[in-house]
């Protein structure tokens, strides 16, 4: 899935399409690490610090360690090949934030949602305003507490997942396997947009 990050901020001319996506998540599920993990170029962050009000608003559910928060977006580049480009947009989880990410999904071609095995029911709202808006999107559950995971079947009920869309297992911190998650995504956006999948052949 292209080559690996080198740090070089422009894009090969043989480049001709553009592909924007998201990637959505509730709070503390690993976005921004998603990001930073598939992008070639150095990634754009706007973390800031957790204060003692906004930990209150944030709670991170025992996730230990989590310091900061995003309060705008992330931003990442991955080239698939040597004539397409994926932009990938992380967004804030928390619901407050909810149209400045509705904001972002203007012209974007698909969503890629981050979940955590332990917190499934707060995905569930994300998804919903995906299907509100007829976003093609894949579901990728973040296995950074190495769960034990349940049946696909019975992940794919709990999520109240359609047989078309894409649903699986990564670890955010690790680039191989974050690849295959946003193939995942990127397979199933191109198999519903038959103009683009046509363009970026």
């Amino acid at each position: 899935m292209g080559s690996e990050p080198s740090g070089e901020v422009y894009l090969a001319p043989t480049v001709r399409t553009a592909v924007k996506v998201l990637v959505l998540g509730p709070f503390a599920v690993g976005k921004s690490t998603f990001v930073g993990t598939l992008s070639e170029i150095p990634p754009l962050y706007t973390e800031e610090t957790i204060t003692r009000t906004g930990a209150v608003a944030d709670d991170p559910h025992g996730i230990s360690g989590k310091t900061t928060t995003t309060v705008a977006l992330d931003f990442g580049r991955r080239t698939l090949n040597d004539r397409l480009v994926l932009y990938m947009f992380g967004t804030p989880g928390q619901r407050r934030f909810l149209s400045l990410w509705e904001d972002l999904a203007y012209g974007s071609l698909g969503a890629l949602v981050l979940a955590d095995i332990a917190r499934i029911e707060e995905s569930f709202e994300i998804i919903g305003v995906l299907e509100e808006r007829g976003m093609p999107y894949a579901v990728a559950i973040n296995d950074f507490r190495n769960a034990e995971m349940p049946p696909d079947e019975e992940l794919r009920e709990a999520f109240d997942l359609l047989p078309e869309v894409p649903l699986v297992t990564c670890d955010a911190r690790e680039r191989d396997s974050a690849a295959r998650a946003m193939i995942s995504l990127v397979e199933h956006v191109l198999s519903v947009c038959p103009q683009q999948s046509q363009e970026s052949a």
